[in-house]
């Protein structure tokens, strides 16, 4: 299937482009690449790129993205892609313009004060902010297709402790539990999954089958048993700068050199303090549709999210024992081979699809006592 025919079964083509104008196909094969990655898996792989909009049932939004936390906006030579959908982005976005912005609807005051910077200024200052705020690149090379990992490791059985959210890594482990792996998702009591209370289905489709656990790393006792259960998974998937678990005192590194597989997310690699989401992500890699005008608009939904889960899962399932720096910026950018995009024409587009939560995800921290007590027993048994 050529890139092309990819995006227009994939679902994402009616997520791109502006709600009045034609539905556009992104440049690049984001959507081959899915599909081919998915095949690991026995799913639909480019079909995920856009399940979640046919969960929310909203469609493209031009410069706006497709869930609605996230803006294409000018600077004052090109664009920006700026998420605003964490609390404290409003006042940190106040800080890079130098300018107070109204927390209810910032994004009037943002826009203007944005036209005045350059693209240097607004990368630099976002990195120091930790706000998920980049440049768009005007032009992009042409990158190495993205060879599918291979032959695939048989991982039934398998433990994989997830301390991720949102879209990426639960996707991940979501695969990873498709291919017979014991999904363990940590969260902390002050970091519950944003997802848990966002679109109905969508964190039950990604965790129906997990285990939840809930461990304040605080808490002397508590933390030695997030030790104890990290040093029993054979695979570890970790979706935060590499800072938050060398801070509990979990060492990446060690876990490789007993023989575990690491699979981490981030923005831009694990020496990268850049903050960044699915639509950000995914734009400031280059992966944006044009409009009649030439000017950017978004790409599907998040599109950086569902592609890195996909790749993720692919390097652990087929690359055991290794330290995998997965940026999410990186995983787009090598889509994009200089495949054209443009509008869909009459042809055939597909509409996104999701499919069916095999049953509803665990309430927070339900497993807690039954993991660790297992974990315990285990490491107390003769060997």
């Amino acid at each position: 299937m050529d890139a092309a025919d990819a995006w227009l079964a994939s679902g994402v083509v009616p997520l791109t482009g502006h709600p009045d104008g034609p539905a556009l196909v992104p440049p690049g094969r984001a959507a081959a690449v899915a599909a081919e990655l998915g095949r690991l898996f026995g799913t639909d792989g480019a079909a995920l790129l856009a399940e979640r909009a046919a969960l929310t049932g909203r469609r493209r939004a031009g410069r706006i993205s497709v869930g609605g936390g996230s803006r294409l906006l000018r600077l004052r030579t090109g664009w920006a892609a700026v998420g605003c959908a964490r609390p404290d982005d409003p006042a940190l976005l106040g800080a890079l313009v130098g300018r107070e912005l109204p927390a209810a609807d910032p994004w009037p005051e943002l826009a203007r004060a944005l036209a005045g910077l350059t693209p240097a200024e607004l990368d630099d200052g976002a990195a120091l902010l930790g706000l998920a705020a980049h440049s768009v690149p005007d032009a992009v090379e042409p990158a190495p297709a993205v060879p599918v990992p291979g032959p695939a490791r048989d991982v039934a059985g398998a433990t994989v402790v997830s301390f991720g959210a949102l879209w990426a890594a639960p996707l991940c482990t979501h695969l990873l539990g498709l291919a017979g792996a014991r999904v363990v998702t940590v969260e902390t009591p002050s970091r519950p999954d944003r997802s848990r209370h966002g679109t109905p289905g969508f964190h039950d489709l990604l965790h129906a089958g997990d285990r939840s656990v809930v461990l304040d790393p605080g808490d002397p006792d508590q933390r030695a048993a997030l030790h104890r259960l990290v040093r029993r998974a054979d695979i570890v998937v970790e979706a935060s700068r590499p800072r938050a678990l060398r801070g509990f005192g979990i060492d990446a590194g060690a876990e490789v050199a007993r023989g575990a597989t690491w699979i981490s997310i981030t923005a831009a690699g694990r020496d990268s303090d850049r903050v960044g989401f699915g639509d950000d992500v995914a734009a400031s890699a280059g992966l944006v549709a044009r409009d009649h005008e030439g000017l950017p608009v978004f790409a599907g939904d998040a599109i950086a999210d569902p592609l890195t889960g996909l790749t993720a899962a692919a390097l652990a399932l087929c690359e055991p024992g290794v330290l995998h720096d997965v940026s999410m910026t990186g995983v787009v950018a090598a889509t994009l081979d200089g495949s054209p995009g443009g509008p869909s024409g009459d042809r055939a587009v597909a509409e996104p699809r999701a499919r069916t939560a095999p049953g509803r995800a665990p309430a927070f921290g339900a497993d807690t006592t039954a993991v660790i007590t297992a974990v315990t027993a285990e490491r107390a048994a003769p060997r």
